[in-house]
C-alpha cells in the first residue's frame, strides 16, 4: 500500500458551537488533484484553513504519516489564497520580489535572502512562464498575471502540495482557463499533489482527477465519472445532476 501524503480523520470544526464541518475523513495520494467543490457555506475554505492549522479543530490531520505538529507544513506546502491585500497598484514591489517573498516561510531567523533564493524565484517565474514580467509592478499586471506571479510565489520553494482557494473567481474566462491549464501541467509533469477549492463543478471536473463535494461534512468523495453515475449525487441534485454531467 503506497503512502497517503494527506489522511483527515474525523475532522469537526466549530465556530461559536456550531458545526462548519462534521466528521470529515478522507486519503489523497501523491499526485492526486483534488477539485473541492459545494455550495456557499458548506466549508470548503474552512477544509483548507484545517488542513494549515489555521483553526482549530477536533480529529487527526496527518502529512505523509506524520501528526500535523511533527509536519513542517512550510517547506512541503505552497498555498494560494482568494485574495492577497497587497494587489493594488500603489504597492511598491515587483513580480520577481513578490516571487522570492515565498521563501520567508521556509527560513530562520534572521531571514535574510540569498542569491539561490533569487534564482529559485526565477526558475519557478520560468516554469509558469512569466519570466518577463519580473521586473514589472505587482500592481500593473492583469489579473491573470497576478495570479501567475502568486502561484510561482507559492512554487518557489517546491513543496509537495499546493493548496488552492478559489484562486480563479476574479479571472475572465481566458485567463481562468490558461490558469487550469497551468496547474495541470505542473500536476501531472511535477507531480505536484492540489488541493482546489472551486464553486464550479464543471470546469473543475475536466482537470481534477477527484472530486470531494462538500455540504459542511462529506458528500461525495471520487473522479468526476463517478460522481455523474452516483445514485447519491443524483437524490442531492436531482433534474440538476444531468446539467452539470452533460455539460461536462
Amino acid at each position: 500500500m503506497s503512502m497517503k501524503i494527506v489522511e483527515v480523520k474525523n475532522l469537526t470544526v466549530k465556530y461559536n458551537g456550531v458545526e462548519a464541518l462534521s466528521g470529515v475523513s478522507l486519503e489523497v495520494d501523491p499526485a492526486d488533484y483534488v477539485g473541492v467543490v459545494g455550495p456557499n457555506g458548506s466549508g470548503k475554505t474552512t477544509l483548507i484553513k484545517a488542513l494549515l492549522g489555521l483553526v482549530p479543530y477536533e480529529g487527526q490531520v496527518y502529512f505523509l504519516e506524520k501528526g500535523f505538529s511533527c509536519f513542517t507544513k512550510e517547506k512541503h506546502v505552497g498555498y494560494l489564497p482568494q485574495k492577497m491585500s497587497f494587489l493594488d497598484q500603489r504597492f511598491p514591489a515587483t513580480a520577481l520580489e513578490i516571487v522570492v517573498s515565498g521563501v520567508y516561510c521556509c527560513k530562520k531567523f534572521p531571514k535574510r535572502l540569498s542569491r539561490d533564493d533569487y534564482t529559485a524565484a526565477e526558475e519557478a517565474m520560468e516554469i509558469l512562464g512569466i519570466t518577463n514580467l519580473k521586473d514589472r509592478p505587482i500592481g500593473r499586471l492583469s489579473g491573470g498575471q497576478q495570479q501567475r506571479v502568486l502561484l510561482a510565489r507559492a512554487l518557489v520553494h517546491r513543496p509537495e502540495i499546493l493548496i488552492l482557494d478559489e484562486p480563479t473567481v476574479a479571472l475572465d474566462p481566458q485567463s481562468r482557463e490558461a490558469f487550469y491549464a497551468t496547474l495541470q501541467k505542473l500536476n501531472k509533469e511535477r507531480k505536484v499533489t492540489v488541493f482546489f477549492v472551486s464553486h464550479d463543478v464543471v470546469s473543475i471536473g475536466k482537470y481534477a482527477s477527484k472530486i470531494l463535494y462538500l455540504d459542511r461534512q462529506i458528500i461525495f468523495y471520487g473522479t468526476f465519472e463517478e460522481f455523474c453515475k452516483s445514485p447519491k449525487m443524483t437524490d442531492y441534485f436531482g433534474a440538476g445532476q444531468h446539467i452539470i454531467c452533460h455539460r461536462h
